[in-house]
């Protein structure tokens, strides 16, 4: 059985093309590493914080999507008589405590690190560590959470990069920024809630994001790498790992979208 240990994994990443000073937006599968890690999700983290140091920052989706309407759950526990009485009991954000959810552990276990920080949103937070960490996360907007005023939005204005490890592009959230970018025809917003506090008292608050469909994401990255030189594939432990520059992407995909969602 392969051993992974922190010193493996900073080895790899250093391979692969993650250098220190970085501002990279992390997508991770601890299961896709395979093998046997010794420390588990702490050692991956270790790995990417020594890899980039203070001077670059680590950026990864710390979601808390139990925390919305439950009109919106695709697979819903309640029935719609229950609605309400979800939407008055949920407790509040609380960005040092809320866990997140559907993440995987590495970025459950990135949230708890010292120095780390959380952006503000109840349900589409992210989290970063390092040199940029205030900027990346502070007054994340509550409309269009995945827009130009949010985590992933300041990643693009740095000029980061987005490392998918051992996941595909449909976790790639850098593909929501083009997705709000793209002008292609039948838009629509969708309303959605969750509890938080607001001026220290919890409420239940209502925002608007732009639908998403995701269910071409991976198209986007195929036709990505096939028509670019913008990724760096290789492995990192057993997993596979692209790693790219987030606005050669988002760009990319901008265009992408307006020219085959425009045709669907």
């Amino acid at each position: 059985m392969l051993i992974i240990t922190t010193k493996t994994l900073t080895h790899d990443l250093k391979q692969l093309g993650v250098h220190a000073g970085q501002t990279l937006l992390v997508h991770t599968s601890l299961k896709a590493l395979g093998g046997h890690i010794l420390g588990d999700a702490p050692a991956v983290v270790d790995a990417l914080l020594e890899v980039i140091t203070p001077e670059g920052t680590l950026v990864m989706p710390t979601n808390s999507t139990n925390n919305t309407d439950p009109s919106t759950w695709g697979s819903n526990p309640f029935t719609p008589e229950q609605w309400e009485f979800v939407r008055a009991e949920m407790p509040p954000y609380r960005p040092e405590i809320t866990p997140s959810n559907r993440m995987g552990v590495i970025n459950e276990c990135f949230r708890t690190y010292p120095d780390v920080l959380r952006s503000s949103h109840p349900a589409f937070s992210f989290s970063a560590w390092g040199k940029h960490a205030t900027f990346v996360t502070a007054n994340q907007a509550l409309n269009n959470s995945v827009a130009e005023q949010s985590p992933i939005g300041r990643v693009y204005e740095l000029d980061g990069w987005v490392l998918l490890l051992g996941v595909g592009y449909e976790h790639n959230t850098s593909l929501h920024l083009a997705d709000y970018r793209a002008d292609y025809p039948f838009k629509k917003s969708e309303a959605n809630g969750s509890a938080m506090l607001v001026n220290g008292r919890r409420q239940w608050v209502t925002y608007h994001d732009e639908a998403i469909g995701m269910e071409d994401f991976a198209a986007i990255g195929t036709s990505f790498e096939q028509e670019t030189n913008e990724v760096i594939a290789g492995k990192v432990a057993n997993a596979t790992a692209h790693l790219m520059r987030q606005r050669a992407l988002v760009d990319y995909a901008v265009h992408w979208l307006e020219t085959n969602r425009a045709a669907a």
